[in-house]
């Protein structure tokens, strides 16, 4: 089977339409029936259901398609990892930030762009309670992601940054009066929840679900960007956990950031796809280990 055909066929595994799959690949539609056809004469059985109304893999399909989609990535990667090696470091590295964390790279970026001047970077915004979605799709190519990171089909690579953990609160909360504040005191109070696919571990890694004593701490809203969680956390119906670097980026009228004297730092690293691992992804992991690690009081 040549690479293009696996490329048609995971396509319409994708889009289950014939028409978006010609259009997407800029090819004819008869060329993705033709090419379909001949993958089932090949194996000897039908790939798709199609009907007047759907295109639905079948269970061989759904099989096919999950052996053969993780080879065609890395023979993909690959293929641009020998291209871009052939001819230097190039190319355009999407890198996926979350607020202010686009300062933690500052310093990364100036020594890459410094060491391989062909290359760039260009950033792109991280929601937090959707951290992984971008990197699987593609649409970054690199995350600032704060860890734990457990997923078998990223990586994770250097520790760009080291945090402490602050509560924003209203200037009229109850707990905005105080200097510091213990992970106890949250069980008194609502917290803010994400509304997004954040892994449950993820999450609790900042905002942990029970005080160290076992009291719950209770969810409230859920927030889907950061402009919302300020947004609710002035209007006092809840409070929110965030790094450091939020009380220097993000001051905003009627929330204090206090400190939560008991609350473990984050750490913030490169996060990349296993699978989509390239040259580019190499060298910026490179310049960030040899920037080494900074440890934040929330300064740029």
């Amino acid at each position: 089977m040549e690479l293009r055909d696996i490329e048609i066929f995971l396509t319409l595994a994708e889009e289950l339409h014939f028409g978006r799959t010609a259009e997407r690949l800029h090819i004819s539609q008869a060329r993705v029936s033709q090419t379909i056809k001949a993958q089932e004469r090949r194996i000897g059985a039908a790939l798709f259901e199609r009907t007047s109304r759907a295109v639905r893999l079948t269970p061989l399909g759904e099989r096919l398609r999950a052996q053969v989609q993780p080879a065609y990535q890395q023979i993909i990667a690959a293929v641009h990892d020998a291209t871009t090696a052939a001819r230097g470091i190039s190319g355009l590295l999407t890198l996926g930030t979350m607020g202010a964390m686009a300062r933690a790279v500052d310093n990364v970026v100036a020594v890459f762009r410094s060491r391989h001047p062909s290359a760039d970077v260009r950033f792109r915004e991280i929601h937090p309670p959707d951290p992984f979605t971008g990197l699987r799709s593609n649409d970054v190519d690199v995350a600032v992601l704060w860890l734990p990171v457990r997923e078998p089909d990223l990586v994770v690579g250097p520790v760009l940054r080291i945090s402490p953990v602050l509560l924003m609160v209203a200037e009229s909360h109850p707990l905005g009066g105080r200097d510091s504040v213990s992970i106890e005191d949250l069980a008194d109070h609502v917290v803010l929840a994400p509304n997004g696919p954040i892994p449950r571990y993820m999450e609790e890694s900042l905002v942990p679900f029970h005080t160290p004593t076992g009291r719950p701490i209770m969810r409230g809203d859920r927030v889907s960007t950061w402009q919302e969680v300020l947004t609710t956390v002035a209007a006092g119906r809840a409070v929110a956990l965030a790094q450091a670097e939020a009380a220097t980026f993000f001051p905003w009228p009627g929330i204090r950031y206090v400190a939560i004297h008991d609350a473990a730092p984050s750490k913030w690293a490169l996060v990349w796809s296993k699978a989509a691992e390239t040259s580019l992804i190499r060298a910026l992991a490179e310049a960030a280990r040899d920037v080494g690690t900074h440890t934040s009081n929330g300064d740029a």
